[in-house]
């Protein structure tokens, strides 16, 4: 076993031989990612040969700042955040050697978007009532039915995808986990336009897409276990990242004041309050970071998603707030188009006035506010859960509206 200095040495000997040999300044996006996967740089904490130099997690925030420093390109992980910040967790944790040697490269260079589908019309924020069916025929699987609320379907080449095997089984063990090609025949996607104009969400339906054996993840009716794996990643990813002081919404907040030359006492207090508890959470995360263990992530995932989605929104609209009447207006025009996320920095090109618009889904999307108090009430905190009537009974038993 390497002790911690052996480790740093060995994340910081990787870094300067990355940054030497690929200058990021001069370097092909692409290429500069494919060769921080080679380094071991992508997920530090992945054995090698998966991204990784198999060391502490918390060595990720180390590559993160070295990278930022030198200017390296690192919107891929906005940019195909549902397979770099949740479907690289699963595949570490639930994949096979071939699934990772197959998937993880391209996945981190963009040469492969993934997305996640999980929500159904009748399936919200209770996952494990999904209805979408998977039947087993020979060496493959067909699948039916729709999913809903999916993120960048419309770009990617793999889905995440839980279905209901069998149907006989109590609700939470009749579940089975995929890789679905997006491009496969039988998938059709509609776009879904939201109040930010876009269509960063869609409607997926299948109609008997076939699906080879050797994409399922884990085993036959294993899927509520991976995909809680997912979830807990999605949490972790939406509100976990962490940046450099003043990076965000919280930059563009202290911008919008430079540039109004406003020095109104109240707005002033309530943007450095707004900035204390941004960076209280900034530093709070960088901390958990630094404790975190390799493994599925815990329920402190959703302590920071839960906590980020109120600041996110508080931040945006006090933003908006500040530009008086131009907060009314979206300066780029108001058009309904599907998200293209061909720009390298997305959050950053986004208008105060539409990242308020696409803030109030902060809330809901990686699982809503009232779901993650429940998770917290539970199985931090010891309270009793919810009632579940239906938890032992067959699905095929329980009744659905």
């Amino acid at each position: 076993m390497t002790s911690r200095n052996d480790d740093a040495a060995t994340v910081d000997e990787a870094i300067s031989e990355l940054l030497a040999d690929h200058p990021p300044t001069t370097t092909d996006p692409k290429d500069f990612w494919g060769a921080q996967f080679d380094a071991g740089l992508a997920w530090v904490d992945f054995p090698l040969g998966d991204g990784g130099l198999g060391v502490s997690p918390s060595f990720r925030e180390v590559v993160s700042r070295h990278l930022n420093e030198a200017g390296a390109p690192t919107w891929n992980t906005t940019a195909n955040l549902l397979g770099i910040g949740m479907g690289a967790g699963v595949l570490a944790a639930h994949g096979t050697d071939e699934q990772r040697r197959r998937w993880l490269r391209p996945m981190f260079t963009m040469d492969e978007i993934w997305c996640q589908m999980f929500s159904e019309p009748g399936a919200g924020s209770d996952v494990a009532s999904l209805a979408t069916r998977a039947v087993r025929d020979g060496d493959e699987w067909i699948l039916n039915g729709q999913k809903v609320w999916t993120t960048l379907a419309h770009l990617a080449k793999w889905g995440m995808v839980v279905t209901r095997s069998d149907p006989d089984q109590p609700k939470h063990r009749g579940m089975t986990y995929f890789m679905v090609d997006m491009e496969a025949e039988g998938v059709e996607i509609r776009p879904l336009y939201q109040i930010t104009g876009e269509a960063e969400f869609n409607e997926v339906f299948f109609d008997d897409v076939r699906v080879p054996d050797d994409q399922r993840i884990d085993d036959v009716g294993a899927g509520w276990r991976v995909a809680m794996t997912t979830l807990m990643n999605e949490r972790v990813a939406i509100g976990g990242r962490t940046g450099p002081r003043n990076d965000g919404a919280i930059g563009v907040a202290i911008s919008t004041w430079n540039e109004s030359g406003s020095r109104d006492g109240a707005t002033r207090r309530e943007l450095t309050r707004l900035w204390g508890e941004v960076e209280a959470m900034r530093l709070t995360t960088l901390r958990a970071a630094e404790n975190m263990q390799a493994g599925v992530p815990g329920p402190e995932g959703s302590t920071s998603k839960l906590a980020w989605a109120d600041l996110n929104k508080a931040v945006t609209a006090f933003t908006v707030a500040m530009q008086g009447l131009e907060g009314a207006t979206i300066p780029e025009g108001y058009t309904l188009e599907p998200t293209t996320y061909d720009t390298r920095e997305i959050e950053r090109v986004m208008s105060p006035q539409r990242a308020f618009l696409r803030a109030r889904a902060n809330s809901i999307e990686g699982g809503t506010s009232e779901i993650l108090r429940n998770i917290l009430g539970e199985r931090v905190l010891g309270l009793p859960g919810e009632p579940r009537v239906d938890k032992d009974l067959p699905w095929s038993e329980v009744p659905r509206g």
